[in-house]
Order: C-alpha cells, then structure tokens, then sequence
C-alpha cells in the first residue's frame, strides 16, 4: 500500500513539473515585433534625424517610441519619411527593440524617394523602408536609435 501510495505521489509532482515547464518555455518563445514610424531632419556632413513611432508585436505587447538618428559621411540634404515601416526579428519581449542600431548606406532622391535600410543591434535586427519627401544625396554611417516615447 505505501508503494502505490509513493507511486501516486511520485506521478503526481512529475505531472506538477511538467505542466510547470510549459508556461516558461512559452513565455521564452521569440515574437514579432513591426514598427510604423514618421521622421523627419537634415544632413550636411552631419545627419540628425528626429521621429516618433509606434510599435506593436504578435504576443500583445505594444510600445510608443521616439526615434534619433545621428550620424556622420559625405552626405546632405533635407527630408522625412512618412508612414515608414519596420520589423524586428528575435525578438522575446518589446522591451528588447530599445537601443542604438548601426547602419551604413548610400541615399539619393529628390522631392519623392525611397529608402530601405537593415541593421543589427545584438541579435536582434531591424528592417525599415519608407517614402519621403524632400531632397538627399550621399552616403553616411550612422546609428538609429529607438528610446520610450515620453
């Protein structure tokens, strides 16, 4: 009797264990995480770009965020993006999309372009396209820098 007893108990917390496992391995589960965004600013030898944008993943999580973009190259010019938009990739939480991604590229438009841009930051990695108005020429490297919205 106390073997089938201790048999039970034994079955019992490999259950408990189990079903404690599940919830952690779900809350480490990677999300998705998109971003829309408006900036706007300027660029001679020095780019200083200022935006704000909102950001909102497949788990529920959502965040409003400031954008800064700063950097320096052979580039000038006068512009904005509206509408922009952005993924993020490995991502376990909102929390990680804050912080400065590097980039490096060449730009060229008038009145209407376009632009697309990838960059890392750790693991995580940022996509970001967009169309603006204004006018750019040049290439630069910089740093875009996502912080909570105030």
């Amino acid at each position: 009797m106390n073997m089938r007893i201790a048999g039970i108990a034994a079955l019992a917390f490999a259950l408990a264990g189990a079903n404690a496992v599940q919830p952690a391995s779900a809350a480490g589960a990677e999300t998705k995480c998109h971003m829309t965004f408006d900036t706007s600013g300027w660029a001679v030898i020095y780019k200083h770009i200022n935006g704000k944008g909102r950001i909102t993943c497949d788990n529920g999580q959502s965040a409003n965020v400031a954008i800064h973009i700063r950097g320096a190259g052979l580039t000038a010019g006068k512009y904005s993006i509206e509408n922009g938009k952005g993924e993020f990739t490995k991502l376990k939480s909102v929390s990680e999309v804050y912080g400065t991604y590097v980039t490096a590229g060449a730009n060229a438009g008038v009145v209407k372009s376009g632009e697309a841009l990838a960059m890392t930051k750790g693991q995580v990695s940022l996509a970001v396209s967009g169309t603006g108005r204004g006018f750019n020429l040049g290439v630069d490297v910089s740093g875009f820098e996502i912080v909570k919205a105030k």
